[in-house]
């Protein structure tokens, strides 16, 4: 572990200077690109010079357990404490650190939710998920976008497809994809019998040009007239667009715009998303074993988790978690059951290294 990151510590050393000199600044391409991998590897160096400084600091420490002075003896053992209490924390840090990047974790996210077994209450349960997600987007200071929504009328969504934008969102959103199951006495009932009902939840990362090779040749654009959330409105022109990958059959609309060409050109981003997850699971189909260190598969047939309101608690089947604040998590305070994932997975992955 140290080799590498004596090699990552050289790097980021030789990448300060590279960046500094006037020829490279010149190519701001070559220039962004060095940035960016200075930047990636910043939090690792820091760490280590931490790590390095608190080894130093023992050993600075241990000298102090010779001198005469048993005052000073005294404080010498309780620094030497702390500094094996910090070097132990860090070491485990920079293990994590330097586990391997799932390379889209910087990335926006499309999310998909679909309404599940349970008919009614299970759309209005998918129009919650909606909210808690789009709410979450903006606790972390990202922007939603709401690109396809097929809603009942009555509040309850069929189906719907939402756009994160923000730093990293992939990162923590990653771990959704699968099965919620909602445990609830419905509005509609008059016995106050609670009901099961199921919404699935789909996460994709938004991708680059350069990861999918999509030609509009394969593709079959339909136009029709987009209708309103709720039927509030009706678009007199055809500026909805329908896209239908041929050779796969994926399907994508977008109708959140007036212009018939903004939407073309959302579909057409999202379409690029859902075909790399497309052509993804059927890698991991083919590399069944090597999923095993994944924190869930993110099968949508797989239950990931239980919302039961009665109780007010959320649980998360896959890591056993129970916590008793349904309301605010339900308002998008997502962040104990996210960062319990990650570190689980984390926790897997360096097990398994």
């Amino acid at each position: 572990m140290f080799k590498k990151l004596d090699f990552i510590l050289e790097k980021y050393e030789e990448l300060s200077l590279t960046v500094s000199d006037p020829d490279v600044i010149a190519d701001q391409n070559r220039w962004q690109k060095y940035i960016k991998e200075l930047s990636e590897i910043e939090p690792i160096v820091n760490k280590y010079r931490e790590y390095k400084k608190a080894q130093s600091d023992l050993e600075d420490a241990k000298e102090m357990l010779s001198e005469s002075d048993e005052e000073i003896r005294e404080m010498a053992k309780l620094e030497i404490s702390e500094c094996e209490e910090k070097i132990e924390r860090l070491t485990e840090e920079l293990k994590i650190a330097l586990l391997p990047k799932d390379p889209n974790d910087e990335k926006n996210v499309y999310i998909e939710l679909r309404a599940g077994t349970g008919g009614e209450e299970a759309a209005l349960f998918a129009a919650d998920l909606l909210r808690m997600y789009t709410r979450y987007a903006e606790r972390r200071g990202w922007k939603a976008e709401l690109t396809d929504i097929n809603d009942t009328g009555i509040g309850g969504v069929k189906e719907a497809v939402v756009r994160i934008i923000g730093k990293g969102a992939y990162s923590r959103l990653k771990y959704e994809s699968g099965v919620h199951r909602v445990q609830r006495v419905p509005e509609t009932e008059s016995a106050g019998r609670i009901h099961t009902s199921a919404a699935t939840v789909a996460i994709m990362p938004e991708v680059e040009d350069v990861e999918v090779d999509l030609s509009w040749q394969d593709i079959r654009v339909d136009t029709f007239r987009a209708s309103g959330h709720g039927g509030q409105y009706i678009n007199m022109t055809d500026s909805a667009v329908r896209l239908t990958h041929i050779p796969t059959g994926v399907v994508v609309q977008c109708q959140d715009e007036k212009s018939q060409l903004k939407n073309k050109e959302k579909a057409f981003n999202e379409l690029k998303s859902r075909l790399y997850a497309f052509y993804q699971q059927q890698q991991h189909d083919e590399q069944a074993a090597e999923r095993k260190g994944q924190v869930g598969s993110g099968d949508r047939s797989e239950r990931i988790r239980t919302y039961n309101f009665p109780q007010g608690r959320v649980t998360d089947h896959r890591i056993g978690m129970t916590i008793y604040k349904l309301d605010s998590f339900m308002d998008g305070d997502l962040d104990d059951i996210i960062d319990a994932l990650i570190t689980s997975d984390q926790a897997e992955k360096m097990k398994n290294s």
